[in-house]
């Protein structure tokens, strides 16, 4: 776990206290490997995939770190992993990959206000939020949300503009309760059947 992270830090160039030998710059494609797709256009067609909600948090010595985010699946059921998302740009993910551990927070249908929270960069996300200790890594578990996952860092791959992380399911829980928070096309939307 925290070799992943010294991995990340090394490749972002932040200090790690250990002396390294220079790394080769990482990609996920050469040039002439990418596709003639324009950005506003792939955004376009991939909103109308839907997606779950979640906020992914951890605690590390400066206290309470999270972010949004709808880019998290379960990855595989033996050994139990789950993975997510986050942009190479985060300021938060570098938080999570010091902290070794994160604990996934999947968000209820009426919990948008608490999503819009999280999605920003720079302010006090964990003002006025309740949270406990997940029970295995100590990460923020949220309070009212209808599911969580603790997970150790298992480990991080490139991918493009963004990390892929695998976890560990360390612990998890579930309300049986409750309709999930949904994205599609920009927006908030809710299950009904």
């Amino acid at each position: 776990m925290a070799a992943t992270a010294v991995r990340y830090l090394r490749s972002v160039g932040a200090p790690t206290g250990v002396e390294t030998l220079p790394r080769p710059e990482l990609r996920a494609v050469r040039e002439d490997e990418r596709a003639p797709v324009d950005p506003a256009e792939f955004r376009r067609v991939l909103g109308h995939f839907a997606s779950g909600v979640t906020i992914v948090t951890a605690l590390d010595e400066d206290g309470p770190a999270g972010f949004a985010c709808q880019s998290f699946a379960s990855l595989s059921l033996d050994p139990p992993l789950v993975a997510f998302m986050v942009a190479r740009t985060s300021t938060t993910w570098p938080r999570i990959a010091r902290a070794g551990a994160f604990c996934v927070n999947v968000l209820g249908a009426d919990q948008g206000e608490l999503c819009r929270g999280f999605a920003v960069s720079g302010a006090d996300k964990f003002a006025g939020v309740a949270h406990a200790p997940a029970p295995v890594t100590g990460a923020p578990r949220l309070a009212g949300v209808p599911a969580w996952i603790d997970c150790t860092i298992r480990t991080v791959h490139t991918g493009g503009d963004h990390l892929i992380v695998v976890g560990a399911v360390e612990a998890l829980g579930a309300e049986d309760d409750g309709a999930p928070l949904l994205f599609h096309r920009g927006r908030f939307g809710r299950f009904t059947a």
